[in-house]
């Protein structure tokens, strides 16, 4: 890890997803999250203090130590007992069928093999457990979506690795997820930027 991922982007990316505009879809996606919840990519912990008296406990996994360490200082301000462990999501330290939510936040988008993320969350969900989302992903305008495969390398190298280009919903089906709700959202800036995937997705 260089001098501009360790220092540099980890509160770039506190700020840029502490944005005001994305507080209602946290709120609406950590609204429905119930009893034992694993968060991942938890990063610098801004949905920590969304979890309601429906949850029983956070676990928020994250590989950036720099991302958990500002995380840590939210944690007091959270109504639910939370953990915070550095681990990535391609390989948890947990036993399966060990969860009843699994929330996802933005971070779909940088995990370097997301299906595999999405088979372990799938694995340490009890059955009837629920996965709960909201990802930006691959537009539907066909220029558009060409316009994020050529800025892909480009946005991954100076954002920790984001893609630009991943279509959410087929992640999600591929990796044994039945998607129950789904919501497309735009928010104002870049169009290669601003898609939103927002719902909810139950184990096949």
């Amino acid at each position: 890890m260089n001098f501009y991922e360790r220092h540099i982007l980890p509160p770039l990316l506190n700020f840029a997803m502490g944005q005001k505009q994305l507080q209602p879809f946290r709120e609406r996606v950590i609204a429905s999250a119930t009893g034992e919840v694993l968060e991942l990519g938890i990063g610098s912990g801004l949905n920590l203090t969304h979890y309601g008296s429906s949850v029983r406990s956070v676990t928020g996994v994250e590989p950036s130590a720099e991302l958990l360490k500002m995380a840590e200082h939210l944690v007091d301000r959270a109504i639910v007992p939370v953990e915070l462990l550095k681990a990535s999501a391609e390989d948890l330290p947990m036993e399966s069928a060990s969860f009843d939510t699994v929330v996802t936040t933005w971070t779909l988008c940088t995990i370097p093999n997301a299906h595999n993320a999405l088979q372990e969350a799938r694995r340490v969900l009890r059955p009837g457990g629920i996965l709960l989302f909201v990802e930006h992903g691959r537009a539907p305008e066909a220029n558009v979506a060409r316009w994020q495969d050529r800025l892909d390398h480009v946005w991954g190298s100076i954002a920790g690795g984001c893609h630009l280009n991943r279509k959410i919903d087929a992640l999600i089906t591929d990796a044994g997820f039945d998607i129950q709700i789904l919501h497309h959202h735009r928010i104002p800036g870049p169009r290669t930027h601003t898609y939103f995937y927002e719902g909810q997705a139950r184990p096949l």
